[in-house]
């Protein structure tokens, strides 16, 4: 017997409510595009990006909260690592990294760099600002579990955690953990990041849950910004982003709603992959679906095309896996024989299907899962199942569909989260002792697949050894993968260098310019 853990809230979607702002009040100048603290306004001529965003800060823009991506993706606050799109490790605010011990890792700081208050990066701020996230409450994700001690030892700095952990360089890439100025740090815990940080842009201004002001920093230590700055305005109604797209008082706009796009010029949309899997979990534990075979059968009748087509007007991907086009390398290790054997070892043969009566419930929040569950149900009906839905709000369904109250399950997942890896979201969703494990599953085979991805080092070992643990998982159809998501994302005619980030840690960058 598989062990039930406490349900324990390891994600939260929230439906970003609000009304509809007119444009002019979205877009009305109350920017502050003069000098910024270090004297500097940009260059006589040149241009500021304006970017509508989805949604207003929640935490004052504490890197120590999920506002932390809005700073990366300002290009205002950095890491000492980075990630490139196969999530491996590569230098950022550190030039240099290696393993010391099974629990120690020495960072080598990068030298010459200023926060935009004009103090030094030192070793002793990099280790005081990580140490600071380690305190915090809450805790930052990306370190739950992982007890990181840090101290600087001359130009590096010095992580340690309390077990072996192959993925220390991915975690300090999380944008929760971005570099900032001791004065950004006040004594009652509150994190202020206005003119503390080390990237091209220095954030001067921040207006409530309306906007945000940046200007260029021309003491940066890499390459300088093209443009003279940012001007940013949160629209959390999907429409009025559109028509500030649209009518031009934004050059950048994120989530533009798929009902949205036809309404604007096709050149100016851009879709971006998203690590986000639309899935079906199926309780492999108690009902009709602790039967292989009707699992299999269930497998057989979902048609995930058509969900694309109808419900996404085709921009979403097909999946073939629980990891979609995000990640680049799942699609090509998928045709390898060591993962068509593992997919094939544990297929059932699809049982006869006539009457079996079977509940299947998903989540408003998401305006497209209702729409899906329709689908789903009327594809299950003309395999020979009988499908009573349940649809409800995300808060007052969770608790339900972790203690496997349903047969079926719909949600839209998020496949990485901070670290730019999957293994936890594998372990927290497909393992016996997951705390996110809709699907009631419990297999030791899979758990010593999933344990051995956890424990090899990150790399090409380690990514074959996600796709095992992806086919056993899937061989036994505990979860169908039906679709992966994309963010729409809109860029006005004469916009340039602007990154398309499957993670969203990325927008405006040093090359981003308005011609």
């Amino acid at each position: 017997m598989r062990k039930t853990p406490s349900p324990r809230r390891i994600i939260t979607l929230l439906a970003v409510a609000g009304l509809a702002l007119p444009l002019s009040a979205c877009f009305s100048d109350t920017t502050q595009p003069g000098a910024s603290a270090s004297g500097t306004a940009g260059a006589s001529g040149d241009a500021r990006i304006s970017i509508a965003m989805l949604q207003p800060p929640r935490s004052g823009l504490t890197p120590l909260s999920d506002d932390a991506f809005k700073l990366s993706r300002w290009s205002m606050a950095e890491t000492l690592i980075t990630l490139d799109e196969n999530g491996d490790a590569q230098p950022g605010l550190a030039t240099e990294w290696n393993q010391t011990s099974p629990t120690e890792w020495r960072f080598t700081i990068r030298e010459g760099v200023k926060f935009h208050d004009g103090t030094d990066f030192t070793a002793e701020r990099a280790a005081a600002s990580l140490t600071a996230a380690t305190k915090a409450t809450p805790l930052p994700r990306i370190l739950n579990g992982v007890g990181m001690v840090v101290k600087a030892d001359g130009t590096d700095v010095i992580v340690t955690t309390e077990n072996p952990d192959p993925l220390v360089p991915q975690r300090l890439s999380s944008p929760q953990l971005a570099m900032l100025a001791e004065a950004a740090y006040g004594a009652d815990g509150v994190v202020d990041p206005v003119g503390h940080g080390t990237g091209p842009f220095e954030l001067v201004a921040v207006d409530g849950t309306a906007g945000a002001t940046l200007n260029r920093y021309d003491g940066y230590w890499g390459e300088k910004a093209a443009s003279a700055g940012i001007d940013v305005k949160f629209v959390p109604d999907g429409t009025a982003r559109a028509a500030a797209l649209r009518t031009g008082t934004a050059q950048v706009v994120e989530a533009i709603p798929v009902g949205q796009v036809a309404q604007i010029e096709e050149s100016l949309v851009h879709e971006v992959p998203m690590p986000r899997t639309n899935t079906l979990y199926l309780n492999t534990e108690s009902g009709p679906f602790a039967d292989p075979a009707v699992r299999a059968a269930a497998a057989e009748a979902i048609d995930r095309a058509t969900v694309v087509d109808t419900v996404y007007e085709g921009r979403a991907d097909v999946a073939a896996g629980l990891l979609g086009p995000a990640l680049p390398w799942a699609a090509d290790l998928r045709s390898g024989a060591a993962y068509t054997e593992e997919l094939e070892h544990h297929a059932t043969a699809p049982a006869k299907v006539d009457g079996v009566k079977i509940t299947l419930g998903t989540f408003t929040d998401r305006a497209e899962l209702p729409e899906v569950a329709v689908l789903i149900a009327q594809q299950l009906e003309k395999a020979g199942f009988v499908v009573e839905q349940d649809v409800r709000e995300y808060t007052y369904i969770e608790a339900d569909a972790l203690e496997g109250k349903f047969d079926l399950f719909i949600l839209s997942r998020a496949t990485i989260i901070d670290s730019g890896d999957p293994v936890a979201y594998l372990a927290s969703d497909f393992s016996c002792e997951g705390t996110f494990n809709i699907s009631q599953f419990c297999d030791e085979e899979v758990d010593a697949l999933i344990q051995k991805a956890s424990e090899t080092e990150a790399g090409p070992e380690r990514r074959e050894a996600i796709m095992m643990a992806e086919a056993a998982i899937l061989s036994r159809d505990a979860a169908i993968p039906m679709l992966h998501e994309r963010v729409i994302q809109g860029e006005a005619a004469g916009v340039s260098g602007v990154d398309r980030d499957p993670r969203e840690r990325t927008l405006i960058t040093s090359k981003s310019v308005v011609e």
